[in-house]
């Protein structure tokens, strides 16, 4: 029989408490222990234990998790991705530099185009075993579950292909993934000025086998001035809700186009992007209980405005944050650099960060009852950082101090320095 796990000579532990999202000055509230041990059993949280507690332990009880030094956190819950995507982008990266913007860069035939021409060319072997090595580094960052949503298809054939994958690699339980058909990413060119029949397309051909294969539980539409209006996304996503989907929403990015009202309006889980919200669509998004998921790498990659987290965590919103991974305008996964831009430019602080990372996110994806905090009963998803608090997520910019990832109990990643050993 295989023994409890005991996570012992940890520095902190830090978490935020609860299953619902925080918002407001709840968002800032996060329990801080120095010294404490937890045990861990049949991939759950067993206990948490004081410095005192833990001293009575006798550790060949255990199998024994050396945490000497360190700092245990939830393991980290990115909800907003596009992970699954044939090529790269990095020319388009150098045509930003030179001043072209995104939405010039789609009309040339980049942008999203460029990636569904990629994807579409890709085999299910090849995206499987990228996707797959996209995975294994989001778990040397901590992340232990993550949302992956289609889009690069804009057919049947291609997004089942891509949903395909996500379903393959959960089974194979590197990390969850929890996934969303976001067939509604663009418009294809034979549906230009004919959107409406595109997202029927999606409805009666497509979404039927997304719905019978289980492929995905969330859908998701890009409601933005040039891609799909206020109008058609809302009927769109009520059809969508009507077949047994639950809804998320890219709203209000690059125009207040009315996103966060429609995501208040039908309920969504997430509203995400929200740069351009307005203060009425965010007040009606905290009336509906509907998490603004924010998404700094991107802000950060395309040189845009950063989304006002304070102002909506003092609005009482509950703010979670996401990498929005994507080949385009986010080809990172960077925890620490997200942690410290949500602290710099969208002025949360650490706590408040710490909570967006994990029980906000978690909640975000519909998680918030298994994931997110640091407590017992809940999934044994955890983080161990190479520091002695978690303050330092956003003072080390830029520098990955995950030494340790456990996902379900078990240790899915771990920083060796056996190589340096054999250089001196």
């Amino acid at each position: 029989m295989e023994k409890d796990k005991l996570i012992y000579g940890l520095a902190s532990l830090a978490t935020p408490l609860g299953n619902t999202p925080k918002g407001g000055s709840e968002q800032g509230r996060i329990v801080e222990m120095i010294r404490p041990s937890v045990i861990l059993s049949g991939g759950k949280i067993s206990r948490v234990l004081s410095e005192s507690e833990a001293g009575m332990l006798e550790t060949g009880d255990y199998e024994v998790i050396d945490g000497t030094g360190m700092t245990l956190l939830p393991g980290f819950v990115d909800p907003h991705t596009h992970l699954v995507f044939g090529g790269t982008r990095e020319e388009e990266f150098s045509m930003r530099l030179r001043g072209e913007s995104y939405m010039e860069i789609m009309k040339k035939g980049g942008g999203i185009a460029s990636s569904v021409a990629k994807t579409k060319g890709a085999s299910f072997e090849d995206l499987l075993a990228t996707t797959r090595k996209h995975l294994m580094g989001m778990a040397s960052h901590g992340i232990t579950t993550v949302e992956a949503k289609s889009g690069y298809g804009l057919d049947k054939e291609t997004e089942l292909k891509q949903l395909r994958v996500v379903k393959k690699l959960n089974d194979e339980g590197i990390i969850e993934i929890v996934s969303t058909f976001m067939g509604a990413h663009s418009v294809p060119p034979e549906y230009k000025g004919r959107e409406s029949d595109f997202l029927d397309m999606l409805i009666e051909d497509v979404l039927p086998s997304v719905k019978e294969e289980d492929l995905a539980e969330f859908c998701d539409i890009f409601c933005e001035k040039g891609v799909f209006s206020v109008e058609d996304s809302r009927e769109y996503l009520k059809k969508c809700n009507d077949m047994g989907f639950r809804l998320k929403l890219h709203a209000d990015e690059m125009s207040d186009l009315g996103g966060a009202y429609l995501a208040a309006e039908i309920k969504a889980i997430s509203a995400d992007h929200l740069l351009k919200a307005s203060e009425k669509g965010l007040q009606a998004m905290k009336e509906a209980g509907v998490i603004p998921v924010l998404l700094p790498l991107t802000a950060f990659s395309l040189k845009e405005e950063y989304a006002d987290g304070r102002w909506m965590i003092d609005m009482g919103l509950p703010v979670a944050l996401g990498t929005d991974f994507n080949p385009g305008s986010s080809y990172s996964y960077s925890i620490p650099l997200m942690a410290a831009l949500a602290c710099l430019q969208m002025r949360l602080t650490p706590e408040e960060m710490l909570t967006a990372l994990t029980l906000n996110s978690a909640c975000a994806i519909g998680r918030g009852e298994r994931k997110g905090t640091i407590e017992e009963g809940k999934d044994a998803d955890l983080v161990l950082i190479d520091a002695s608090s978690y303050r330092f997520l956003p003072y080390h910019f830029g520098v990955n101090q995950a030494a340790m990832t456990i996902k379900a109990g078990k240790v899915i990643y771990t920083r060796s320095d056996d190589r340096w050993k054999h250089m001196m």
